[in-house]
């Protein structure tokens, strides 16, 4: 009784608000830091469009951006688990810091 009582405790309730109930959607992450935080730039990026949107931004700390890399590893592993290999698109390494490169459709006249 004493363990259940502790573990519940150590529970944070966590209500989200209803307008952020449906989210946001990001196709596109830009990630800097320094020495204190880590700053994770939520993006979407529109086919054949010149400008993009940041839908949201985090800052955390160093440790807890750890703590997000082997959150978001887990959860990989059992997505890939269930559904399947994650097969990620090639990365553009040419100048564009690791930015993902989406192939856009051309437009036709």
């Amino acid at each position: 009784m004493a363990n259940e009582n502790k573990k519940q405790g150590n529970q944070i309730q966590i209500e989200v608000p209803n307008d952020e109930m449906q989210g946001r959607y990001a196709n596109l992450a830009v990630i800097s830091h320094s020495p204190n935080d880590f700053v994770m730039d939520m993006i979407f990026v529109a086919p054949n469009t010149p400008k993009a949107r940041v839908q949201s931004r985090i800052i955390m700390t160093p440790e807890n951006a750890k703590q997000l890399l082997y959150a978001l590893k887990e959860n990989v592993d059992k997505y890939e688990a269930h559904f399947g290999e994650i097969k990620p698109r090639q990365v553009n390494n040419g100048g564009n810091n690791g930015i993902m490169d989406f192939p856009l459709p051309k437009g036709q006249a």
